[in-house]
């Protein structure tokens, strides 16, 4: 049937600020929802308190609330909006709590609103596991041995009947939070009691663990006309007992029999209708019995998740966009394939092409953690990369990490001590997957490195070949490598520097240019969801080594955006919306803006925001070669945080213009030395500083600035490694371990100005004029990094003496620096005095926080300028925030219990949040002064 001409508009629930656990994924799901909504000519409402996503921005929706979730926040939008229907399913666990406790408490009713996409009920059949449980048994499909524990003597009784190992799963969580394997009886007590205060119903399962089993997922969809769908299926590279978001997935599956793929479809599509009479996706996840293939049902979620996001951008079917439609009266047959342009949304994508997924982890920023994988999600974002064949995916993927690693090894990073690798086999953490090549590099047998991981053999054996190839390549020279052997080693993801460490004494540009001579190109090829059966019209590509390259450069003028590839602590998704932004300011400005990034929870990746989209590594190789097919005008590094600006040197070099701010610039705001002598030049305050390249140097610097001081690297982001000491001894040990971790880098000593006040400002500059987006002031003291402390816009207690000097200070440096663009300093103030800590000509975490508070597009400013479209004159700028906003830090500390929560200069917050206070009587703001006053009397 066609839409239901009813509804005419539908607020859509966001997620709230970034958490482990519950991440980008859904603003992008989210915001695709809203479009497509709008699409139909409905007005669409969203209420989020992230100010950092793009789902958030007037681009996305018609009207934006930046609002705490909760059942009064959403009473007030149904108070001052007619809404006709809401949508929960775009906002993870969150937003379905919250649109079941709203049901609950009658709002729906009272206000004539329908629930879309979703029965309550199914809420409660799925997240309530006895009530799961009990469904699984009455529709015969097969479960493990469980059973429901409310209080302590419950789920004592429980392990005792069923046995260890066994599993706690919590009712009514995210991302396995509170959830655990118990391997013995003497850590049962512990792990219950975690499980039962983690259930907001007080509710766990105590389930039969099956260790060892293989996981996997399936993405559905389903009509009002009872039409299911199947979109992809996802195997999981690790076994059941690690948590499906710290998995590495793999689609389509890999080791599945057709017979045991059949049984699992019809199992999950008799699942999704058991669950409720409703329009839209669903994901459901199985374990397998590697022994029989028989199968189990781990949990139904009627909702997207963060496969969802996966699964859209492997098989390029917008799940998001399709179930929005699906929820409002279509069915699947109506709807079009937003690929092909030609058939209906009603049909399975088939792939001829292998993704892969691999989380990306920041252990380093919770110092003591318990760096172990279980079913309690612990990985802060992911990456995904597509290949011919599994193991080109798989280095490809590795190379999208930004962990320093070049691919699969063969970079010079490998573990040597085989005790190591085994424990890390048995044991698994960020890094088993390296250790599974090592072990095989050092000839651990391929059946011993199966029973430590459970790792299918099929698996194991791709990367087997790996090794097989690097005892082959060392009977060559770069001079005698045979073409076909070449193309082998690049066909099975091999980067020109992981070639060049392996054939010894020669640089990676040797190596590219000896490939380039034997005529052995990187070629593009489209993303279609139909394996070329019919004409794809959307310009998504990745790229292999094969003859036909599908990629055709136009003839227009054009923008390379270069992303920021995986989400991590420092560096999240404000800077995909900022080069959201900058994609829509480039065709606004008239030229084919074309995206590289390799994330694929974001909205930058999604086939219909550039005009050309490369799901590709943020990889220095893969760029190089993007760039040289379509010859662009330039390149934008400002917006995608320093994934992007650690490319600048090498375009710097090539001689390839990057737009906006130049290399120079950018590197004065970098290196301290040339910033200090600026800002001496320019007669503004700074800390005393000094350089070192050894700890005795910096006993020497720290002598000469003065204890305390603040000890950090060079060209790094979100604080990493940063630290304060205040003797010989503590220096030492931090300058000897910032330089174990970053190798070849300087170490930066500064004075520390303990007690003092911190401040930022945000600004653009065309060459000629300054504008100043806003001014912060933070609650907490300089000493605490600026990603974790509360900022208010504008400042309250800072004297007109002080925020005329940072005005002052801000334009001098704009000018000075020659910005062209975004520029973010931060300041310290003590005494009266305004000292510049830093500057950074490149988007900030803060200013898609100042755009929302200001309801100004600041980023599509920015970009214009870059590009030289525009002067800021040309803007009439009018901020609309009456009162203050706060910046609200938000951390997931609840996955790290072991952690020491101490705030320092490292940053560890994962999202953030916006509040709206009119005045400085706000109860909320009033607790956050005290808290000022007291961190600046200790």
């Amino acid at each position: 049937m066609p839409k239901d001409s009813s509804i005419k508009s539908v607020l859509i629930i966001g997620s709230g600020p970034i958490i482990i656990g519950q991440a980008c994924e859904f603003d992008y799901a989210g915001s695709q929802a809203a479009l497509s909504l709008k699409d139909e000519g409905i007005a669409v409402s969203i209420i989020n308190s992230n100010p950092a996503t793009i789902m958030t921005d007037k681009v996305i929706a018609d009207h934006v609330y930046l609002l705490p979730l909760t059942c009064e926040s959403i009473e007030q939008i149904l108070q001052e909006q007619k809404i006709d229907a809401v949508l929960p399913t775009m906002g993870g666990q969150t937003a379905l709590n919250l649109c079941k406790e709203a049901e609950e408490r009658g709002i729906w009713e009272k206000y004539h609103v329908r629930v879309i996409g979703v029965d309550v009920a199914a809420i409660e059949k799925t997240e309530n596991r006895e009530a799961f449980r009990q469904l699984m048994v009455d529709i015969h499909v097969g479960v493990a041995r469980s059973k429901i524990a409310n209080s302590f003597l419950e789920g004592k009784e429980a392990a005792q009947e069923i046995g260890f190992p066994l599993v706690i799963r919590p009712s009514y969580t995210l991302g396995g939070t509170g959830g655990g394997i118990v391997h013995k009886k003497e850590e049962f007590d512990a792990a219950l009691s975690r499980g039962l205060q983690a259930s907001p119903t007080h509710e766990v399962l105590v389930e039969q663990a099956v260790l060892g089993w293989k996981e996997f997922e399936l993405e559905l969809l389903r009509d009002n006309k009872d039409n299911v769908i199947i979109i992809c299926s996802i195997e999981n590279f690790d076994p059941m007992g690690v948590h499906t978001g710290d998995s590495i997935t793999v689609a389509p599956a890999m080791t599945l029999s057709d017979r045991c793929y059949q049984d699992m479809r019809n199992q999950a599509i008799k699942m999704m209708r058991a669950i409720g009479n409703f329009a839209g996706g669903c994901n459901v996840q199985f374990s397998v019995n590697p022994a029989d293939e028989s199968i189990i049902a781990i949990e139904i979620n009627p909702r997207v998740s963060r496969s969802s996001a996966l699964a859209s951008k492997a098989t390029g079917y917008p799940i998001a966009k399709i179930a929005a439609k699906l929820a409002i009266g279509y069915n699947l047959d109506e709807v079009e394939n937003q690929i092909t342009k030609t058939t209906s949304a009603y049909f399975e994508p088939t792939l001829d092409y292998v993704i892969v997924k691999i989380p990306r982890w920041n252990f380093d920023k919770f110092k003591g953690a318990n760096m172990e994988l279980g079913l309690q999600m612990k990985s802060v974002g992911e990456v995904m990369a597509i290949g011919r064949t599994f193991i080109e995916a798989l280095q490809k993927a590795a190379q999208s990490l930004e962990i320093g690693r070049a691919g699969i090894g063969a970079d010079g990073r490998q573990t040597r001590n085989l005790d190591e690798i085994m424990y890390g086999l048995e044991h698994p953490s960020w890094n088993r997957l390296f250790l599974i090549k090592d072990a095989m590099s050092l000839g651990v047998p391929l059946e011993s490195i199966r029973k430590a991981t459970r790792i299918d053999k099929w698996f194991l054996i791709q990367i087997q070949e790996l090794v097989n190839l690097e005892i082959e390549i060392k009977r060559y020279s770069l001079n005698n490598i045979p073409k076909d052997f070449f193309l082998t080693l690049k066909q099975k993801g091999y980067s020109d520097i992981q070639i060049s460490w392996l054939l010894g004494n020669v640089t990676e540009d040797e190596v590219y240019d000896r490939r380039k001579e034997l005529g052995i190109n990187r070629v593009y090829k489209m993303v279609d969801t139909c394996a070329a059966e019919f004409q794809a019209k959307t310009p998504y590509y990745y790229s292999t080594f094969e003859d036909e390259n599908e990629s055709i450069p136009s003839e227009k003028k054009k923008i390379i955006v270069l992303g920021s590839g995986p989400n991590r602590i420092g560096q999240g998704i404000e800077f995909d919306y900022s080069c959201v932004h900058g994609l829509i300011a480039a065709k606004e400005a008239g030229y084919e803006s074309i995206m590289i990034n390799c994330n694929p929870e974001t909205v930058s990746t999604d086939f219909n925001m550039a005009d050309k989209l490369y799901f590709e590594p943020v990889f220095w190789e893969h760029v190089r070669e993007i760039i040289e097919l379509e010859k662009p005008e330039g390149v934008i590094v400002q917006l995608g945080g320093q994934t992007a600006l650690k490319m600048a040197e090498k375009l710097h070099a090539l001689g390839i213009k990057i737009i906006g701010t130049s290399f120079d610039s950018m590197d004065i705001a970098e290196d301290r030395g040339r910033f200090s002598d600026l800002l001496k030049e320019l007669d503004i305050p700074y800390p005393r500083y000094g350089v070192a390249e050894n700890a005795e140097e910096a006993i020497e610097v720290a002598h000469h600035v003065g204890y305390p001081v603040l000890v950090r690297p060079s060209y790094v982001l979100g604080g990493q490694g940063m630290s304060i000491v205040i003797n010989d001894e503590d220096l030492e040990k931090a300058v000897v371990k910032l330089l174990g971790d970053l190798p070849g880098n300087r170490v930066l000593i500064d004075h520390f100005l303990d007690r003092a006040e911190e401040a930022e400002s945000d600004s653009i500059c065309d060459g000629e004029d300054v504008h100043i987006i806003g001014l912060m002031e933070h609650i907490e003291p300089a000493g605490i990094h600026s990603g974790d402390s509360n900022a208010i816009l504008p400042p309250f207690n800072l004297s007109k003496h002080v925020t005329d000097l940072m005005e002052e200070y801000t334009i001098k440096l704009a000018k000075a620096i020659e910005v062209r663009g975004l520029l973010n300093i931060q300041f310290a103030i003590k005494e009266n005095i305004v000292y510049v800590i830093e500057a950074n000509p490149r988007a900030s975490r803060t200013v898609p926080f100042i755009a929302k508070a200001y309801d100004v597009p600041y980023i599509n400013i920015a970009t214009k300028i870059m590009l030289g479209a525009n002067k800021l004159k040309d803007f009439k700028i009018e901020r609309k925030l009456i009162g203050y906003a706060i910046k609200e830090p938000v951390f997931s500390f609840d996955k790290f219990p072991e952690v020491e929560k101490q705030l320092g200069p490292e940053m560890k917050s994962t999202g953030e949040a916006i509040r709206f206070i009119k005045d400085l009587n706000d109860p909320y703001f009033v607790k956050l002064y005290k808290e000022k006053s007291m961190y600046l009397s200790k």
